[in-house]
């Protein structure tokens, strides 16, 4: 019975429903502390570098924990990390409605960003397993749709919950709701079977199954995966600063309320990046069809798409340009993020995909974590919109350097999954 479960595309289907509800947990727990920086501030005595330094602390932590989190996806039980990474990570966040020093919030926002690093590689390579390449684009796209939607939750549930009952409550709630999610796991989400093992993939597997350092050595000489690392790693710089730092921005602009610069600051962005994450999942699948890098060319045009929108958001004056901006930019955004993991498995093998995603993870947000500290001290010398502004010549730039591998890639006819394997590191 549990075979033929597992092996229906219903089922492949509700995996990723099921991922879907965890990694909103996973973001509406990550955007809950810069909702309500100003009350830390003010609570705890913090200047913005300080508030700075506690969004990044998350990042450096969950960036230099992927690769061990990749490697170790794939080598057990998928499912056992995703919900093990679920309850720790919960357990971290319910904590910090406790904390009263600087020293301990930093500590526990740290180990949260250790539960969290484990996630998305299990998460990724779980969805690629139960879909190949004609559904892999849709299905991780929309997937990809829970990271808006839980940093439009995690934003804005917490400043609402902060103006009623401070700041504290909305970790507590979110802990708890990370918690119980992983007891519904428990009894629904399994790992796919394995397929039939021939002699000939024995031997491949051998072959591939070296050590951590190995295994990123492997991946380190392929351009392919170098270049989207490189673009994921700038991409998540600009994300990372409208994350940490457009609530503030229309506070300290428009002299909105707290709830209010919360929610606009995260809303119009997220909501029009599910709309286009959507999209890039229907457009690359459809490319992909057709030829082998339909998957770039999508990312190619939410790159290079998202820069006016980028240089707008900044400077513009009017609080309807600036929002109208930032829903452009959030449209463009999902096109590019539709197909990053997707993508990436165009040039990764099945049996390094976990390490593949906990490298780029790692890298992406180890880029990411810089970017609080760096708009903090540019905003002091300019201004905060102005720092805005100047992440567009870096989508520019990403955009260029895509444009670039993918023109130098054979255009040819898209292969079948077993096609590619031959050709994949």
């Amino acid at each position: 019975m549990r075979a033929r479960i597992l092996d229906s595309q219903s089922y492949a289907w509700l995996v990723v429903l099921l991922l879907w509800l965890v990694c909103l947990i996973n973001y509406a727990d990550r955007q809950a502390i810069f909702s309500v920086f100003s009350l830390l501030k003010t609570d705890l005595g913090l200047s913005d570098v300080q508030l700075g330094v506690l969004g990044s602390c998350f990042m450096w932590v969950y960036a230099l924990s992927g690769p061990v989190a990749g490697w170790v996806t794939d080598r057990i039980s998928r499912t056992g990390v995703i919900i093990g990474a679920l309850s720790f990570w919960s357990l971290m966040t319910g904590a910090t409605m406790w904390v009263h020093s600087y020293g301990t919030l930093l500590a526990l926002r740290g180990l949260a960003g250790l539960g969290e690093a484990f996630y998305f590689p299990a998460a990724m390579s779980l969805i690629a397993s139960f879909h190949g390449t004609k559904t892999r684009s849709r299905a991780m796209s929309l997937h990809q749709s829970s990271v808006y939607a839980g940093t439009i939750a995690g934003g804005s549930v917490a400043a609402h919950l902060a103006q009623r009952s401070g700041w504290r409550m909305s970790f507590g709630i979110f802990g708890a709701a990370g918690l119980a999610l992983a007891l519904v796991l428990l009894f629904l989400l399994r790992d796919p079977e394995m397929p039939m093992v021939t002699e000939e993939r024995i031997m491949e597997q051998e072959r591939s199954d070296g050590g951590l350092w190995d295994g990123v050595m492997t991946l380190a000489r392929n351009r392919e995966v170098l270049v989207s690392v490189g673009v994921f790693m700038g991409a998540n710089f600009v994300a990372v600063v409208f994350l940490a730092w457009s609530p503030t921005f229309l506070q300290r602009k428009f002299a909105m309320p707290l709830g209010m610069a919360a929610f606009n600051g995260t809303a119009y962005l997220q909501t029009a990046s599910v709309v286009g994450v959507i999209a890039g999942g229907f457009l690359a699948d459809g490319f992909r069809r057709r030829w082998e890098r339909g998957r770039q060319f999508v990312q190619v045009l939410g790159l290079m798409g998202g820069v006016g929108f980028l240089f707008l958001t900044g400077v513009s004056s009017s609080v309807r340009i600036v929002l109208a901006s930032m829903a452009g930019f959030g449209f463009f955004k999902g096109l590019y993020d539709a197909n990053i993991w997707a993508s990436l498995y165009d040039f990764v093998k099945l049996e390094r995909r976990g390490l593949a995603t906990g490298l780029m993870n790692s890298l992406g947000w180890l880029g990411g974590g810089f970017a609080p500290i760096v708009v903090a001290a540019l905003a002091a010398r300019y201004s905060l919109g102005t720092s805005i502004s100047l992440t567009s010549i870096v989508y520019g730039v990403l955009g260029v350097a895509m444009w670039a591998m993918f023109r130098r890639q054979p255009q040819g006819a898209a292969k079948t999954d077993g096609q590619r394997d031959t050709a994949l590191i």
